[in-house]
């Protein structure tokens, strides 16, 4: 599966260094990358639900793109994330199994299709959509995007309600704050911290374990993955459970060795790169070499990183 998603970065040209507007691609093309975004549905709806408990409010489900975090009890629930549409009737039983009650709120962390992409179901099932403003702006728009091409979405996978900076929600006696993060992994991304229950979900402002991939087309950046990780450990203590937007459950350890590693790498491509050096130069010359068996594992080989980061520096 990651070998898959290596070959959908490359056609895309986002490694090279950016995406093209769809007005400016052929149909053919514009086919192609439709029948990659089923393919890559397909591929990312077969996974199984895995079940954690985070507490004996929350419950962690992984699998089908991304991390799914379920706020339940007697009211009803919170859901962040939804996984790809495919995953549906299997997310959809796995809900219903937690409790009987109905599906308050379902929470976007950013625009991307593996975290967006039941806006339109769990708005049939009852649920409100809540997400930054950016993401709207986002969802209306057609991208060409890892060899994908995204339509614009349906009124109906619309969020419902939308914020700027900072929203404050409260069911079953958990308070939490949603924030938005200045653009990182996109300019959409938002941080949801269960305060009560000492849980933070990062959305893909954290990959765990693995080199993240930054949206340039949607405004991500490099020195805004790190400012956003620096910002999530000014909330966090040893306590608190980390949820990224890929991998393992996280703490705070874990994303302090994130962090530095986007630092290192970050400031070692940036140096040759002031230096006039190519990002082909750049890459020949391994500046994540240190870090590469421990994060260069995942949907990001470390060449393809060190490409990001060149291409996204300020």
């Amino acid at each position: 599966m990651q070998d898959s998603r290596r070959s959908f970065l490359r056609a895309a040209g986002l490694i090279a260094g950016g995406a093209m507007a769809s007005r400016y691609l052929p149909d053919a093309v514009l086919e192609a990358q439709a029948n990659s975004l089923d393919a890559m549905r397909n591929q990312l709806g077969a996974a199984p639900i895995q079940a954690t408990k985070l507490s004996d409010k929350l419950t962690l489900l992984s699998g089908p793109g991304g991390n799914v975090v379920v706020l339940h009890g007697p009211k009803g629930k919170v859901v962040v994330d939804g996984f790809v549409k495919p995953a549906w009737p299997k997310l959809k039983e796995t809900l219903d199994a937690i409790d009987s009650t109905p599906i308050k709120s379902l929470i976007d962390t950013h625009w991307h299709f593996d975290h967006a992409d039941n806006n339109a179901n769990f708005r049939e099932a009852g649920a409100g959509i809540i997400a930054h403003e950016n993401t709207r702006k986002r969802l209306r728009e057609p991208h060409d995007l890892l060899g994908m091409h995204f339509d614009p979405q349906p009124s109906a996978a619309m969020p419902t309600q939308v914020f700027p900076v900072s929203m404050n929600l409260r069911l079953n006696d958990e308070s939490m704050l949603l924030m938005h993060v200045a653009p990182a992994h996109t300019d959409t991304d938002i941080f949801v911290h269960f305060e009560g229950t000492n849980v933070l979900h990062m959305g893909d402002v954290f990959f765990n374990g693995m080199y993240p991939f930054i949206d340039a087309s949607t405004g991500g950046h490099i020195d805004g993955m790190i400012a956003g990780v620096d910002k999530a450990l000014s909330r966090v203590n040893a306590q608190t459970k980390i949820v990224p937007g890929h991998g393992p459950l996280g703490d705070r350890r874990s994303l302090e060795a994130y962090g530095q590693t986007l630092k290192a790498i970050r400031d070692k491509v940036a140096e040759q790169k002031k230096a006039g050096k190519t990002l082909a130069q750049v890459q020949a010359a391994k500046p994540s070499a240190q870090f590469d068996a421990a994060w260069g594992k995942g949907m990001m080989g470390p060449d393809d990183f060190v490409a990001l980061v060149y291409n996204t520096l300020r």
